[in-house]
């Protein structure tokens, strides 16, 4: 079909918002990644912009060199895909649970999780409760208090309640026990909602450092999170991080926020462009319908 006049000219005006609106979100992202590779000089100017000035790496170095860093990295692994294994097994069986309407006491539950939403005990509660219970300078202080994220749960809960009955029915005449039509029907079915949960949750375990702040004392159990986060704080310092000089000092003092983030958001960069499109229809079908 030939377009007209007035759709040549909204796709024009269409793409070129679209395009402004790509460029104002991905700048604040390059300009950190310059500035990650730029020397001092430029970055205090304020002359950085979408490229690196002054290409310099020392920051890179020191970091690397430190063994402290690549500990605290593998810590950081192992707490996301601990955590993460955890989360989606106890969200995955209390979201089928709640989806099936002859659950006995399935609205006080369902009421009983959402509360959590709005309400808890508090910081001081939270911390007693975790030392009291022996998870201190554990992995289980970090991968247990937040194991299982209401709204997740909620979304899961939706996608399950609008599969089709007919199919756990025809599972269920063949023989199937529930924990057979989970396994084998509904999980299957379920790779968009599983796959967006699975992002939600080891993002949220990459990022968080605030559970290892409170309830980690050994610097060989903290994240690498922590890590970063004493570097900026000046809690560690550059110079226990390998700093050689006074020179190397005030380079890393000048883009160490820069470094940090792109140390810190790389690995997910990495991973979201394969689950992106089970991110966009996971949430879609599980929160809408």
């Amino acid at each position: 079909m030939k377009e007209s006049k007035q759709y040549k000219i909204f796709k024009v005006f269409n793409v070129s918002i679209l395009i402004i609106i790509v460029f104002c979100t991905l700048y604040p992202f390059l300009n950190v990644i310059a500035q990650s590779f730029s020397s001092e000089a430029y970055i205090n100017a304020g002359k950085v912009t979408l490229f690196p000035r002054g290409f310099n790496i020392d920051t890179y170095k020191t970091i690397a060199q430190d063994s402290m860093f690549w500990i605290n990295y593998k810590n950081t692994v192992v707490y996301t895909v601990v955590g993460t294994a955890i989360s989606m097994f106890l969200t995955t069986i209390f979201a089928y649970a709640l989806s099936k309407k002859r659950l006995v006491g399935r609205k006080f539950l369902t009421f009983f999780a959402v509360f959590t939403m709005f309400f808890n005990g508090g910081l001081v509660p939270n911390y007693v409760l975790i030392n009291s219970l022996g998870f201190g300078n554990s992995i289980w202080a970090i991968v247990i208090p937040g194991a299982i994220s209401v709204y997740n749960m909620l979304i899961m809960k939706s996608f399950f309640e609008n599969m089709p009955e007919e199919l756990e029915e025809a599972a269920s005449i063949d023989g199937l026990n529930t924990y057979g039509i989970l396994l084998k029907i509904v999980l299957p079915l379920s790779k968009a909602v599983i796959a967006t949960m699975i992002l939600f949750y080891a993002v949220g375990h990459w990022n968080s450092w605030f559970p290892a702040f409170l309830y980690l004392d050994q610097k060989e159990l903290f994240p690498v999170t922590m890590y970063l986060r004493n570097m900026i704080a000046g809690v560690t310092g550059a110079t226990s991080a390998g700093a050689s000089s006074a020179d190397n000092l005030t380079q890393i003092s000048a883009n160490i926020k820069s470094v940090t983030m792109v140390l810190t958001i790389l690995p997910i960069l990495t991973i979201y462009p394969f689950v992106q499109k089970y991110f966009v229809s996971g949430v879609m079908l599980g929160s809408v319908k």
